[in-house]
């Protein structure tokens, strides 16, 4: 049996397709090391659980003894346990699974989320120093996924985790080294960043120890963050968590972003390019460029001014430019208004030439913050079908800001919170 090399300190994942042999590697290391060692086969069958079918969970009233409830499951097993630390160390685990409101509940009654939180708190009763978890994202809901993430995150503060994983996509941000599994073989131990920049698209964005900070005040601290080619961010974040600091050195707006360790399309900022260079492969709108969109022209020089990257229109464009500039107006629904002047629209109505301003260029990463700030409930529908189709494209980047999650379009797959 191969040996899986695993340290002190790391976080590792191990992957490989389906039947390249990963779980048996991994149950083999568990057994050798003293690891707890869970598998979530689907959201009942796993960890002990398995006398829980599906069928007592929709027979509940009519069982003849009351099903264990979650609480006294976990009070019973940590009175049974040897470790002395055990009873305190689960209200700890109670307190950061946020346990509380389900202790009641019985376990055939617990959604697949809650039950997941349920076994990992098992495991950890007895405080093992390594927990090897196969497939912990099976089955959940991309809102569970994210906070099993942060609930694993934390863990990994104080246990060494190893997961167990079948697609690079998987792989949470806090992993520090990948194994590679094929045919039953362990491949070279990789750090990280080495693995996924081999497997997956290339970085549209990449962001190392980033920290801003302005007097005392700290808005960005030590952010690691990368954005490939293709994917569909969620940016979000109380007011004031440094949402629009980060898009402005994405943006190249912000002199702070040469003092910082921060990449755009492959290029470290402070290597030669110029703003332009940078501005030409971004479709940009907030609500701080529609401010400051002080310009009384014609709509469709508005949007015409998106290929030039200007805030008015200082150069005569090609009749092409002008025709490209109409289709997108088009798609947005406003070429009825190109002559209209700008400042002489609606609020809702300028947002919607700036938003075909951002993509009349159609480049590769969109950066929109609050895109559907002002608009009315049709608007704010048509916009959202054009982000999923012109998203949908291949290669195309995405970043929105929000404050209202149902604004977000169906096409969005990763999220940052600040």
């Amino acid at each position: 049996m191969e040996t899986l090399d695993i340290r002190k300190g790391e976080q590792v994942a191990l992957v490989g397709p389906n039947g390249s042999g990963k779980s048996r590697l991994a149950a083999a290391f568990a057994g050798r090391s003293g690891a707890k060692y869970i598998t979530f086969r689907d959201s009942y069958g796993s960890y002990g659980d398995r006398s829980f079918f599906m069928q007592q969970r929709w027979n509940l009233f009519t069982l003849e003894e009351d099903p264990p409830s979650a609480g006294e499951q976990l009070r019973k097993e940590a009175a049974a346990s040897t470790d002395p630390a055990a009873a305190r160390r689960l209200q700890e685990l109670i307190a950061l699974f946020g346990l509380e409101p389900v202790l009641d509940k019985p376990l055939v009654t617990l959604s697949s989320g809650e039950l997941r939180k349920f076994q990992l708190t098992r495991a950890l009763l007895g405080g093992p120093e390594i927990l090897v978890i196969d497939n912990p994202y099976i089955g959940l809901d991309p809102r569970t996924r994210a906070l099993l993430t942060r609930l694993l995150a934390a863990l990994a503060a104080t246990t060494t985790l190893v997961l167990v994983l079948s697609r690079a996509a998987e792989i949470p941000p806090f992993i520090t080294h990948v194994i590679p599994v094929a045919d039953g073989q362990a491949g070279r131990k990789v750090p990280l960043g080495e693995y996924l920049d081999a497997v997956l698209p290339p970085a549209v964005i990449r962001m190392r120890g980033v920290t801003i900070r302005y007097g005392e005040r700290v808005i960005l601290d030590r952010l690691d963050w990368t954005v490939r080619q293709g994917e569909h961010w969620a940016l979000t974040g109380a007011n004031g968590s440094g949402k629009t600091t980060l898009l402005s050195l994405i943006c190249a707006d912000n002199p702070m972003a040469y003092a910082c360790d921060i990449e755009l399309f492959g290029r470290p900022r402070g290597s030669g390019e110029t703003i332009w260079d940078i501005k030409r492969n971004i479709g940009f709108v907030s609500p701080e460029l529609h401010r400051a969109f002080q310009v009384d022209a014609p709509a469709l020089d508005i949007v015409t001014s998106g290929l030039f990257d200007t805030e008015g229109l200082y150069r005569h464009p090609s009749p092409e430019q002008y025709a490209c500039a109409r289709r997108w107006m088009a798609e947005f629904g406003i070429e009825s208004w190109a002559g209209r002047p700008f400042l002489q629209l609606s609020s809702g109505e300028q947002r919607l030439c700036l938003l075909a301003r951002a993509f009349v260029k159609d480049p590769p990463l969109y950066v929109l913050d609050e895109p559907l700030h002002g608009l009315d409930e049709a608007q704010r529908l048509l916009v959202k079908a054009r982000l999923d189709r012109f998203c949908g494209a291949p290669g195309k980047t995405l970043l929105m800001v929000t404050h209202y999650p149902e604004e977000y379009p169906a096409c969005i797959d990763h999220s940052l919170t600040l």
